[in-house]
């Protein structure tokens, strides 16, 4: 995971190799695959390359193939499948060793006014400034010390805004510039950070529980309004269902003032690993 925000920063802006073709490298971990949040951004970014700067991405959704090796660059391709009067159309093909490991497809749209209306933001969550930090959340819950979270968690900061677990206070752990597209790439590498673990909550578990084998299968993610990411975002999670080893939750991302800038959706392996199934919850 990267170190800083600035690692982050980095990470997301690829070198290019070719016409509509990128790379994208590596941060030191020690974890042995790709965090999906990585791919997210790094592929949207890729898409942003190739579309018009006035054009906003409104749309993404994204298929998980295959774990990704973090000692290898990702390579990114780009397909212009469509540029019309007001949106753009790119398909993401991320490989690595010649084999896709991620599609996405993403849309893009020049600003226009239209008819505006949105569902209201939770009122019953803690102040982001007497929030609890979640890596000392964890740490509780889990026995992993805060530290090692803190240190997967770089360039976020990340707190715990309501008491069921489902409700997470985010932003950039730092001053991004102002770049409406990095925002949105920073946004997308942070929704797959938490959204997960809401679909274990049902059961009593947290996300790292060796019991659970967790991975992101599919994810999407809509923007609604702009927004910046590294001001105080709450991300508002529930799961409706797991079964057949997948957890799928949807989540919900509103500025402080209470505005709704983006929705998100995710399926997630959940496989049971050493988990006693019949045992309650």
């Amino acid at each position: 995971m990267p170190e800083s925000l600035e690692d982050l920063v980095e990470l997301l802006d690829l070198e290019k190799i070719d016409v509509d073709l990128f790379r994208g490298r590596q941060p030191q971990t020690s974890m042995q695959r790709v965090f999906g949040g990585q791919v997210l951004g790094q592929a949207l970014a890729a898409a942003g390359r190739t579309v018009d700067a006035e054009r906003l991405v409104h749309s993404l959704h994204g298929y998980f193939l295959r774990a990704g090796d973090t000692s290898v660059p990702i390579v990114y391709r780009a397909e212009p499948t469509r540029d019309g009067g007001s949106f753009s159309s790119r398909r993401v093909v991320a490989s690595q060793n010649g084999k896709p490991i991620f599609y996405m497809s993403a849309s893009f749209q020049r600003p226009e006014p239209g008819l505006d209306h949105q569902d209201p933001m939770p009122d019953d969550v803690v102040p982001p400034e007497e929030a609890p930090r979640l890596a000392t959340v964890l740490e509780a819950r889990s026995g992993r010390p805060a530290a090692d979270w803190d240190r997967e968690w770089a360039s976020l900061d990340v707190r715990l805004a309501g008491v069921t677990g489902r409700q997470f206070w985010i932003r950039a752990a730092g001053k991004l510039p102002d770049d409406p597209a990095l925002h949105a790439c920073v946004l997308a590498y942070a929704s797959d950070l938490t959204l997960l673990g809401a679909s274990l909550l049902p059961h009593g578990i947290v996300i790292g529980d060796r019991r659970i084998q967790p991975a992101s299968l599919d994810h999407a993610l809509w923007f609604h309004r702009p927004f910046r990411a590294d001001e105080w975002l709450l991300y508002d999670q529930s799961s409706p269902s797991a079964s057949g080893a997948r957890g799928f939750a949807t989540g919900r991302l509103y500025t402080d003032s209470g505005q709704l800038i983006a929705s998100v959706a995710q399926e997630g392996l959940i496989r049971p690993v050493g988990l006693d199934l019949n045992e309650p919850a």
